[in-house]
C-alpha cells in the first residue's frame, strides 16, 4: 500500500538535482565518520526545511522545535547505521514524520482533529486533494515501471529493504540495484515535476 509518509518522503527525494544529491551522499559518508562539521552542514541545510514540514502538521511552534531537534539527535547516535546509497534526508524526514504521529498519540492533539497519517494538511481540502493526486500519480508510475525496476523499488522504498537485501531477494548483484533505482527515480522525477515545482 503507498502512504501518504512514502508520498512525502519521495516528493523530498525528488527535491534536489543529482549534483546536491552526491554532496548529500558525501555528507552522509563523513557524518557515518562522526564528522561534527558535516554534521553541522546537514543541520544548517536541512533544519529550516524540516521545520516548516512539521510546523504545517503541529500546531505549537515550541513541539515543532523539539521534534526537529530529536530527529537530528537520533541521525548523530545512528550514525554508525548510515547507508550513504539511501538519502539521508529522507531518513531525517521519515524519523520527523514518526516522531511526530508519536507525539500525536502521547498527546491526542491533532491539527484539525483528524491524524497526521490520514491527512496531511487536515483542515485544507486543496492539500488533501493534491496529495490524494500524487498518490495516484506515484501508484500509475510504479505500475509501469518494468518489471524488474518496479520490483527493485518497491522492495528499496516502499518496503525500506538496503540495497544489498534487495540484490539477495531479487537475486541480482547490488550495481543492478542502484542502476534500477536511479532509472526508477528518474522516471518519478519526470512524473512529479509539476508537483515539485509547486
Amino acid at each position: 500500500m503507498i502512504s501518504l509518509s512514502h508520498v512525502i518522503l519521495l516528493l523530498l527525494a525528488l527535491a534536489v538535482d543529482g549534483e546536491e544529491d552526491l554532496d548529500d551522499r558525501e555528507l552522509a559518508r563523513r557524518i557515518r565518520d562522526s564528522d561534527r562539521e558535516a554534521f553541522r552542514s546537514f543541520f544548517n541545510r536541512y533544519h529550516g526545511m524540516l521545520y516548516g514540514y512539521l510546523r504545517r502538521r503541529v500546531a505549537d511552534p515550541a513541539v515543532c522545535d523539539d521534534l526537529a531537534q530529536q530527529a537530528f539527535v537520533t541521525i548523530w547516535n545512528r550514525r554508525s547505521e548510515i547507508d550513504d546509497r539511501l538519502s539521508l534526508r529522507a531518513f531525517l524526514f521519515k524519523i520527523s514524520y514518526n516522531a511526530a504521529l508519536n507525539h500525536f498519540r502521547d498527546t491526542s492533539k491533532f491539527v484539525g482533529d483528524e491524524q497526521l497519517s490520514e491527512t496531511p494538511a487536515a483542515g485544507n481540502p486543496d492539500m488533501t486533494a493534491e496529495y490524494a493526486m500524487m498518490q495516484e500519480t506515484l501508484r500509475e508510475v510504479i505500475e509501469q515501471l518494468p518489471e524488474r525496476r518496479r520490483a527493485v523499488f518497491e522492495l528499496c522504498f516502499l518496503k525500506e529493504f538496503t540495497y544489498r537485501e534487495t540484490a539477495e531477494v531479487l537475486g541480482i548483484s547490488i550495481k543492478t540495484v542502484e542502476n534500477q533505482m536511479g532509472a526508477a527515480l528518474k522516471t518519478l522525477r519526470a512524473a512529479f515535476q509539476r508537483f515539485t515545482d509547486a
